[in-house]
């Protein structure tokens, strides 16, 4: 036989229950089960809509629904994994273009980009620092980027952090990468996945295995900006 359920307020209710059963159950009250002493005779009644009032359900239509309330809690986690830079307009903004042609391949693993930024911070003081891509798009919500409502900027918590004028300086690790210091050649940075060194003196022939050196034209947005693309291959 066909069964039929009150349908409660708020479509989205559907997807907290496993079965028609538990939200069968949910209808009953204790003081339907006072009076009845019977919970199966409780939820027979409640099946055949004599309890409550309002719309009723047949067992199909809740699991039709329930389908529903599922598919449109799975698309509202699908767009917030959309990417940051996915319909936005940058043209005239060749920084933003390569981060855009970036943002997926980092999010997803495939590859861990350092940035190299050299600009004036608010208080028009020169800084310069190194930054990990893939851990900031991790940590920091990059719309405002996009839309160019902000620019990005090394920070104190960066991989590396200068500032010109103070000559305050800071590195720090990060998920993806270690810092590596105290070295002849200059400040590297070692791959945490692979084990690949990343050198970023610009006078090296090479910025190292499975790794390039991507000097951007920012037009005149930025006083320097160079991207390290490392392609992350997990070492066997």
């Amino acid at each position: 036989m066909d069964t039929a359920i009150e349908v409660p307020t708020g479509g989205d209710s559907f997807a907290e229950f496993p079965t028609y059963e538990d939200f069968l159950n949910s209808q009953i009250t204790s003081m339907d089960l006072y009076y009845l002493e019977d919970e199966e005779l409780a939820r027979q009644l409640v099946e055949l809509g004599y309890r409550g009032s309002g719309e009723v359900l047949k067992r199909e239509e809740f699991e039709a629904r329930k389908q529903l309330a599922e598919a449109s809690r799975l698309s509202k986690r699908s767009q917030k994994k959309t990417l940051a830079s996915a319909g936005k307009s940058l043209e005239g903004y060749p920084f933003l273009e390569a981060l855009a042609q970036r943002e997926e391949a980092n999010k997803t693993g495939k590859m861990t980009s350092i940035i190299f930024i050299r600009d004036k911070n608010a208080k028009g003081q020169e800084i310069s620092g190194y930054i990990d891509f893939a851990h900031r798009l991790k940590t920091e919500d990059f719309e405002p980027y996009f839309n160019g409502k902000k620019r990005l900027l090394p920070k104190l918590s960066d991989l590396s952090f200068y500032n010109w004028e103070t000559q305050k300086s800071t590195s720090n690790a990060t998920p993806n990468y270690q810092v590596i210091a105290d070295n002849a050649s200059g400040l590297l940075f070692k791959n945490k996945r692979d084990r690949k060194i990343v050198n970023v003196d610009p006078k090296a022939a090479r910025p190292g295995d499975n790794s390039s050196r991507v000097p951007i034209d920012s037009q005149g947005q930025y006083v320097q900006v160079v991207i390290y693309d490392h392609i992350t291959r997990r070492k066997t």
